[in-house]
């Protein structure tokens, strides 16, 4: 799924910061991979480069055989948009949209109709066990249900790999055990490439493969 050759990446101000250094990682299709490392170690650099959400300084990211690093914003924006979900800590759900409406909001870039997105959605509500939730405001749901609101939409487009960046972090110790749950089912039946950034080793040690990040340099555990 995954070959990163190279892969750099320094942000530049009035000190340059480091965070990743010449990163070589091959991730195979369907595996999940946990990574670790401590703050600023450039776990979430990682993460938006598997994503295409930032374009490294220098090296390779290459996704099913092709270059994230050299695409046109256009195709990137594309390859985002059908091919990867995303989830983090924060929800970033809209606050205004009903649960449903912000599921269906992952759809938009795509030529469904009104209708066919709105189905998508309830079931996906449905799988994630809020189809009764559907109309209900973000702030009208615990931490989470809006958790599973956020890996609903990720998923309701059946991307083919899921990037989750503390996706457990603002959940108590049940909730975390339960979210998991949810992702490794979709995972093992839908067959994603799956990675999970995370500060809880409970959370990594469920993950077939455990990366680590000190320094920008990535390492098997």
């Amino acid at each position: 799924m995954y070959q990163l050759s190279g892969v750099s990446k320094t942000y530049r101000g009035k000190r340059s910061v480091i965070a990743l250094k010449d990163v070589d990682l091959a991730i195979p299709d369907g595996q999940l991979v946990a990574v670790q490392g401590p703050t600023g170690g450039g776990k979430s650099t990682l993460l938006q480069m598997l994503g295409g959400l930032d374009r490294p300084s220098g090296g390779q990211v290459v996704m099913a055989g092709r270059d994230l690093a050299a695409m046109r914003e256009g195709t990137l924006t594309k390859v985002r948009a059908d091919e990867i979900g995303f989830v983090f800590q924060a929800f970033n759900l809209i606050p205004t949209l009903s649960a449903r409406e912000n599921v269906e909001s992952a759809l938009v870039p795509g030529r469904l109709s009104a209708g066919e997105r709105r189905e998508r959605a309830q079931e996906a509500l449905e799988a994630v066990g809020l189809g009764s939730r559907a109309d209900h405001l973000p702030g009208e749901l615990s931490g989470g249900q809006q958790q599973r609101v956020a890996i609903a939409r990720a998923l309701v487009k059946k991307p083919k790999v899921l990037l989750a960046d503390e996706p457990t972090g603002n959940l108590d110790e049940a909730m975390r055990d339960e979210i998991m749950e949810l992702l490794e089912s979709y995972w093992r039946d839908e067959k994603l490439t799956m990675v999970i950034v995370t500060h809880d080793s409970t959370v990594a040690a469920r993950a077939q493969r455990r990366l680590r990040i000190v320094a920008g340099e990535v390492s098997d555990c």
